[in-house]
């Protein structure tokens, strides 16, 4: 993890940009040694873990996190943000729309630009043109998934290997 650390470090602190996407785990990774973190659901669709990512203004990655495929995305977006510098705005989608988080960004200072629910009663307005830079975050798993490693999950553990560090 000292690459992210290395790049949140450097990287300017006016946008941050979170999502998250769904990997398909391999038959072979899930059955590792008991009490290890494996970070790979079970669902209708299969084994899958999920990636959730915070990328900064220029698409790069400034915090990763590994969870199981059904896990919410809301669930575990506070500790990825709660571990960067303070962004001015922070941008995600609807998956995000969770009053603790948008809180959770004010108190530290900055503007969380996520859209309301469809189903919810007081929409909160959000500024298209910055609304449109989620593309950046949505590029990056792109790029991310031309990995064979990445787009289908061979490793059993969460543990990340030593010349990843």
């Amino acid at each position: 993890m000292r690459v992210f650390e290395a790049l949140a470090a450097a990287s300017p602190q006016s946008m941050q940009l979170i999502d998250s996407s769904i990997i398909r785990a391999h038959q072979h990774a899930a059955g590792g040694k008991r009490g290890a973190d494996h970070a790979i659901g079970r669902s209708r669709g299969g084994l899958t873990s999920k990636i959730h990512v915070v990328v900064d203004e220029k698409g790069l990655p400034v915090r990763l996190a590994l969870t199981a495929g059904q896990a919410s995305d809301k669930a575990i977006a506070p500790d990825l943000l709660r571990a960067l510098p303070t962004a001015a705005i922070v941008v995600a989608d609807r998956g995000y729309d969770w009053q603790h988080l948008i809180d959770l960004v004010s108190e530290r200072g900055g503007n969380a630009h996520i859209p309301t629910q469809r189903d919810r009663r007081v929409q909160r307005s959000v500024d298209p043109s910055l609304y449109r830079q989620r593309n950046l975050v949505e590029r990056f798993f792109c790029k991310l998934k031309h990995f064979r490693r990445v787009a289908t999950r061979y490793d059993k553990l969460v543990d990340v290997p030593p010349d990843f560090r």
